[in-house]
């Protein structure tokens, strides 16, 4: 090992990931994932799938899960900034409905595993944003969930986001400070809040 640096967060189930960074007056070398290193931290998942959005600033997406089939995420940003959320929807688990965040951005370098049983989001913070990430089962049509971004129960502080809760997820009082408007997906903006919402039974 030696390659990565893993930290888990205070909720179980969700880990930041630190690559070695090689840099000189040239640039940089990385590598993105390491099964070998993986697993010597005791991190066995398998990924199926990689996927990857691009979002300018003041988007915000998610909270989302799947249902039936839920997925494991790596989570990492290639071009700019953004803050990255994940809920605990595990039934039983002594973390329920509780929330962790994490800035990821191009320079950090910084990944982002979250276990299956959650649900996940980001804000994007810098005028763009890339973002990349490996799933461990495929995205099934008709399987999505979610939760509202903003559910008073759920305590999330969007780093840079001004607004007053209107009783919805609806994102026109929203904005970040520099008065770019909170853009949400009109999915996004129909979700209902954690005790309206699906959670996730079986083994925590």
């Amino acid at each position: 090992m030696g390659q990565i640096k893993v930290t888990e967060a205070p909720i179980r189930g969700l880990y930041i990931i630190e690559p070695a960074v090689h840099g000189d007056s040239r640039g940089y070398f990385m590598e993105t994932y390491n099964q070998r290193d993986m697993e010597e931290a005791g991190l066995n998942m398998r990924f199926v799938q990689d996927n990857q959005s691009m979002s300018v600033r003041g988007v915000l997406r998610g909270l989302h899960f799947q249902k039936q089939y839920p997925q494991g995420k790596l989570v990492r940003v290639i071009r700019g900034r953004v803050y990255d959320v994940a809920v605990d929807l595990r039934e039983g688990s002594e973390s329920y409905g509780e929330h962790f965040g994490v800035e990821l951005t191009a320079e950090n370098h910084r990944q982002f595993y979250i276990s299956e049983g959650f649900a996940h989001g980001f804000l994007v913070l810098s005028e763009e944003a890339e973002f990349c990430y490996k799933v461990t089962d495929f995205y099934r049509p008709g399987d999505e969930g979610g939760i509202a971004w903003n559910d008073p129960e759920l305590h999330i502080e969007w780093p840079e986001l001004t607004g007053t809760y209107p009783g919805s997820t609806d994102a026109s009082p929203y904005c970040l400070k520099d008065g770019t408007k909170l853009i949400l997906s009109e999915k996004d903006q129909k979700w209902l809040g954690l005790r309206e919402s699906f959670h996730f039974t079986g083994k925590v």
